[in-house]
């Protein structure tokens, strides 16, 4: 396990699921429990760790609005893309519910969940479609091995459920999470 130590605090690094033998005044995980295989495992090992455990993830269900508008167009193009939809897939810890259960369930007290709501504004419809074109991140991925037609009817969707003149504001939403052993 990694130690660093920066403006006298001490940081030791390791998996999620196995942080050693050390005790921990905090455990934090950010962004971070929607790629790690067994969440409940890991929500363990850092109560059994931190004294005071947090962690925030994006709520790909219902609260990453770009997110969603892009899996249903692809969806309703593309029937196939629905298993690659984040929301779906990370359902079990991408909730408040899910989150105060996962942290209950972990022995851990005075469970709080918040939500952090984040403005998304795009330009123009172009701003907004970019970042489907980059490769990294599943919506991206799934995007790039579209055959050109395919992906143009998904953009020309997208174009018709969007705003067609100024911003496009939306907003990308996280869970916070903290309890205490």
């Amino acid at each position: 396990m990694a130690r660093h130590r920066v403006r006298g605090a001490t940081f030791d690094v390791g998996t999620a699921l196995d942080l050693g033998e050390r005790q921990a005044d905090v455990v934090v995980s950010g962004l971070v429990l929607t790629f790690v295989p067994d969440v409940p495992r890991a929500v363990a090992e850092f109560a059994r760790v931190g004294s005071y455990v947090g962690s925030y993830v994006w709520d790909y269900t219902t609260g990453m609005q770009m997110m969603r508008y892009f899996w249903d167009a692809a969806t309703d193009v593309d029937p196939a893309a629905a298993s690659h939809d984040e929301g779906p897939r990370f359902a079990a810890v991408s909730g408040r519910d899910p989150l105060r259960d996962l942290w209950t369930g972990a022995g851990l007290r005075d469970v709080e969940v918040t939500g952090i709501v984040v403005p998304t504004v795009f330009r123009d419809f172009d701003d907004f479609w970019e970042p489907f074109l980059g490769g990294t991140g599943a919506a991206p991925a799934y995007a790039a091995t579209l055959p050109p037609e395919q992906l143009a009817e998904v953009r020309d969707l997208l174009r018709s459920r969007l705003p067609a003149e100024g911003p496009i504001e939306l907003t990308a939403r996280a869970w916070a999470v903290r309890g205490t052993r």
